[in-house]
């Protein structure tokens, strides 16, 4: 059975003002995520599969750190540049078939540069061609729960077999950011030149990396643009103890990126405030118990909880303690018994803790027992001696 859930909002602070109102996007699709807390806080289309340009470069990437986690290759490690890679066009680090690149030159020329030659000559380096590499990306993709992608190719080349939504971006963005973190430093990155031959093309495009916000900072991630796909940016930044990741396609022009980029990161930054709901350690409710040596055990979340709460908007967080009972003893200290479920105004999903006992109870004595079974058979006599009323 399930008993009367205990409402807890009353215990967060207090305001008056509105809930956050939602962002206003230019962008075709936008989907905005707040990393510490994971936290949607924005959806624009974002499960709609659309052409990611160079911002597919991310999945890329993804492939090239696997390895480099797996060990079958190390940052020295070499690949040969294929005449096909040489021939690519568009944004390249204008490598040649006498090159012999490191994967950290690959990956500093993928990140700063966007290096549409860098791509080809990872996805030939793992492999074997391009194609295959494609092939990998996609499954890869899928595995990752990246629903709405398939590639054609490394690097984002204009092809309608190449498609990402917004929020696929974001997932792989994310597991970069969170299981890849030690190569995260490169997309902070502001130059690189490989071998001195692209002095025009040497500078990191994300135009974020540049502003000097007073309290957050932007440390990646990519740009992407083409005729078909618009202008688009997987971006990243952190204020204290919080990072957020937000993607945006189809801009209709670099300056407009720019200003969405910033725009959507004081949005999320301003009207978001991080709070402690709920304390590890802190009684919330009590469970009854049957046949226990205690007729009640406190219930405690099993670890902190932090969440993002829309400016304005305590007042209207919901919490509410959720167990089936009476619980029956014997019951161990840290034994999950039921749940926290937190639901906050303007934000998609309810977000949930394990609550668990707060001490051990043993399993009650001879009279409990007794007690237990005389209440049991007194309540089928009661019903018995209703049913012959009724009848």
């Amino acid at each position: 059975m399930r008993f009367p859930r205990l409402i807890l909002a009353a215990a967060l602070a207090l305001a008056t003002a509105l809930p956050a109102a939602a962002f206003e996007t230019k962008a075709r699709a936008a989907w905005v995520y707040d990393v510490t807390t994971k936290t949607v806080l924005l959806d624009k289309n974002a499960d709609i599969p659309l052409p990611p340009a160079s911002m597919s470069k991310l999945m890329t990437l993804d492939l090239l750190f696997e390895a480099l986690e797996d060990g079958r290759v190390t940052m020295d490690t070499t690949f040969p540049v294929s005449p096909h890679a040489q021939s690519m066009g568009g944004s390249t680090m204008f490598l040649n078939t006498t090159d012999r690149p490191t994967v950290r030159e690959l990956i500093q020329g993928i990140i700063i540069n966007s290096g549409n030659d860098a791509c080809v000559v990872v996805a030939e380096g793992l492999a074997g061609s391009e194609p295959a590499f494609a092939k990998l990306m996609t499954e890869r993709a899928h595995e990752l729960g990246m629903k709405n992608s398939m590639f054609a190719n490394s690097n984002g080349w204009p092809d309608p077999g190449q498609r990402m939504s917004v929020h696929d971006l974001g997932i792989v963005a994310n597991r970069i950011i969170t299981h890849f973190h030690q190569y995260y430093h490169f997309f902070s990155e502001t130059h690189f030149n490989y071998k001195d031959r692209a002095p025009a093309n040497a500078e990191n495009r994300n135009p974020l990396l540049e502003i000097k916000a007073a309290d957050w900072k932007a440390d990646g991630m990519k740009t992407g643009h083409t005729q078909e796909a618009g202008y688009g940016l997987v971006g990243s930044a952190v204020m204290g103890d919080r990072r957020i990741l937000y993607v945006l396609a189809g801009l209709p022009t670099e300056q407009s990126r720019a200003q969405e980029g910033e725009a959507v990161a004081n949005w999320a930054f301003r009207q978001f405030v991080m709070e402690k709901v709920a304390a590890s350690g802190t009684e919330l409710t009590r469970a009854p118990v049957w046949l226990g040596a205690q007729k009640t055990v406190g219930l405690a979340p099993e670890q902190d909880l932090n969440l993002l709460i829309p400016a304005g908007a305590k007042d209207k967080v919901k919490a509410e303690a959720v167990f089936d009972g009476p619980i029956q003893a014997p019951i161990k200290k840290g034994q999950k018994l039921g749940k926290l479920v937190i639901t906050v105004p303007g934000l998609q999903d309810p977000r949930e803790v394990a609550l668990v006992a707060e001490n051990d109870v043993k399993r009650g004595g001879f009279m409990v027992r007794v007690k237990a079974a005389m209440a049991r058979l007194g309540g089928k006599a009661f019903d018995a001696a209703m049913e012959k009323v009724n009848s």
